[in-house]
């Protein structure tokens, strides 16, 4: 089953986190909604450099940029009402996560490479 994943952080750079995670989605057959810093496209996915105010049926937010640059950006991915926010490696954000929870959403703290490859995303 297809999970739509907004990935937090897209870049059109091939050596980040975010770009392989995205072509691995893209691989399983998850479409993505992309939001980073500087506007692209990844495998023909444009990249958005602001968020929409919904984002229907969506399923995960993974996480690629760093606590500090989440602050300004939280409320709004909060109000997309996810299922899930994944929080990669080095993206841990205690209070996000809290919030999230409190708003009923699942907070994993794990790698979505991990995920996908061992079948777990």
């Amino acid at each position: 089953m297809s999970k739509l994943t907004l990935v937090v952080g897209a870049s059109e750079n091939t050596e980040r986190y975010a770009n392989k995670a995205t072509k691995m989605l893209l691989e399983h057959q998850h479409p993505v909604y992309l939001f980073g810093r500087t506007a692209g496209q990844i495998l023909g996915q444009p990249i958005h450099t602001s968020l929409p105010s919904s984002i229907p049926s969506l399923d995960s937010i993974t996480m690629y940029i760093n606590p500090d640059h989440q602050q300004a950006i939280m409320q709004n991915l909060l109000a997309l009402k996810p299922k899930r926010i994944i929080f990669n490696p080095g993206t841990e954000n205690p209070e996000f996560a809290q919030k999230a929870q409190e708003n009923g959403i699942v907070v994993e703290n794990a790698c979505t490479l991990v995920l996908l490859s061992t079948g777990m995303f």
